[in-house]
């Protein structure tokens, strides 16, 4: 993706989270693949902005998954297919815990439109760290 000289970034941090609520919330597995896309096609020349956001929707998106499959196959294996309780836990699970994760991109995205860097609290990874992801 393009940047312009005064775009510092903004275009790309929007993109990614953008991404990151299609990722969870409308297209789940589309989504992460092209937010993996511009993740992988970022350059030393990529604004710190856009890297910043980049790595929290990927960090985001792969914590909102491990989520997911972790945690429905324990209630489903501790409470058993067939009872009641376990569906009631399960919408339980996901209404509260699913609800954060967009949250938590919604308040991204409003940082991304700012042109402010964000970390996800507690999922995040911090934007001055290069160990995870460089």
């Amino acid at each position: 993706m393009p940047h312009s000289a005064n775009d510092d970034g903004r275009s790309l941090a929007i993109a990614a989270e953008v991404l990151y609520l299609a990722n969870i919330t409308l297209v789940p597995v589309l989504g992460f693949v092209i937010l993996l896309l511009l993740y992988l096609r970022q350059t030393p020349q990529t604004p710190a902005l856009a890297r910043c956001h980049l790595r929290q929707a990927i960090s985001g998106s792969l914590w909102a998954g491990a989520l997911l499959v972790a945690l429905t196959t324990l209630i489903l294996l501790l409470g058993g297919y067939r009872s009641a309780y376990t569906l009631i836990t399960l919408i339980l699970y996901f209404f509260s815990c699913h609800s954060v994760l967009i949250l938590l991109g919604m308040a991204g995205l409003a940082r991304a439109l700012a042109g402010k860097p964000f970390v996800y609290p507690l999922i995040g990874v911090r934007c001055d760290d290069k160990s995870l992801f460089q």
